[in-house]
């Protein structure tokens, strides 16, 4: 993954969050579904092609306790799930 690109969530995937703030990404694209945690549902309302990884990041650090040493690389394998699987997209960084 390009660490310069800013993740973009797909506009066409559902989101819906549950109770227990747990969510089910749907993609009606696909018929791909996928359960996350509070943290994924945090760090996918953050993919808007604005804000980097390191942006995300820095957002989790800020809203959960006892945030792992590992949590850029947890953030950057979770987003790479979702871009393999059509949940997300890269907005890549322009030198125009």
């Amino acid at each position: 993954m390009n660490y310069l690109a800013k993740p973009i969530a797909n506009p066409v995937v559902v989101l819906r969050e549950e109770f227990d703030d747990w969510a089910v990404l749907f993609n009606p694209d696909t018929a791909d579904a996928v359960g996350i945690n509070p943290v994924g549902v945090t760090v996918w309302k953050q993919m808007d092609g604005t804000r980097s990884i390191e942006d995300i990041v820095s957002v989790v650090q800020s809203n959960f306790e006892d945030v792992p040493e590992a949590v850029h690389e947890e953030i950057v394998a979770f987003v790479q799930m979702l871009e393999k699987n059509g949940f997300v997209g890269l907005a890549l960084k322009s030198n125009i």
